[in-house]
C-alpha cells in the first residue's frame, strides 16, 4: 500500500490529510494536524500520555494505526475548551488542585477522566484510581489528581442540576 488521503474526524471537524498505512494515530494527530497536546511517551501503550478519545472511549494513539482511526470520533485534549475559550471543568479543577506539574501526563489524564465521567457522572475515588490505573506520572503523584477528578464530577453534576 502507499500513501493516500484519510479524512479524520478530530474534535468535530473533518480533516484530510496524506498517511501511509503504518502511520500511528499519534503522529497524525501532531505532525499532521497540528494537536501537538497529544504526548508520544513510551511508543507501547503503557504509559497513558498519548491518550485520546475515540467514540468516547480512551485509546492509546501511539499504537492505533491512523487508518484504524478513520470513521471514528477522536477527541483530543484542544478539544477539552469550549469555542469560547472557557476551559473544561475537568481543566480548571487539574489548575485548582495543582493536579499538573511537568504536564507531559497531564493530556491523557485528562482524556481518561473525561471517559470516566461520561460514562459515570458519580466515581468514588476507587472509580477514578482504577480508570487512571493505565496512566502514569511521574512528579505529582496521584493524590492531586484524584481530588481534581473528583472536584470536577461535582462541577459538572451541579452545573447539570441547575440546567434541569
Amino acid at each position: 500500500m502507499s500513501k493516500r488521503i484519510g479524512t479524520f474526524n478530530v474534535n468535530g471537524k473533518n480533516a484530510d490529510t496524506i498517511v501511509e498505512p503504518q502511520m500511528l494515530l499519534v503522529d497524525v494527530l501532531r505532525e499532521k494536524l497540528d494537536l501537538t497536546g497529544t504526548k508520544r511517551a513510551c511508543a507501547a501503550g503503557n504509559c497513558g500520555a498519548c491518550t485520546v478519545l475515540a467514540d468516547g472511549d480512551p485509546i492509546c494513539s501511539c499504537i492505533t494505526l491512523a487508518v484504524a482511526a478513520e470513521g471514528r470520533e477522536i477527541e483530543t485534549v484542544e478539544g477539552l475548551r469550549a469555542a469560547d475559550g472557557t476551559l473544561h471543568p475537568l481543566q480548571q479543577a487539574f489548575i485548582d488542585h495543582c493536579a499538573a506539574q511537568c504536564g507531559y501526563c497531564t493530556a491523557g489524564m485528562l482524556m481518561t477522566a473525561k471517559a470516566l465521567l461520561e460514562a459515570n457522572p458519580r466515581p468514588t475515588r476507587e472509580d477514578v484510581k482504577r480508570a487512571l490505573s493505565g496512566n502514569s506520572c511521574r512528579c505529582t503523584g496521584y493524590v492531586k489528581i484524584i481530588d481534581a477528578v473528583m472536584d470536577a464530577a461535582q462541577q459538572i453534576n451541579a452545573a447539570k442540576e441547575v440546567a434541569a
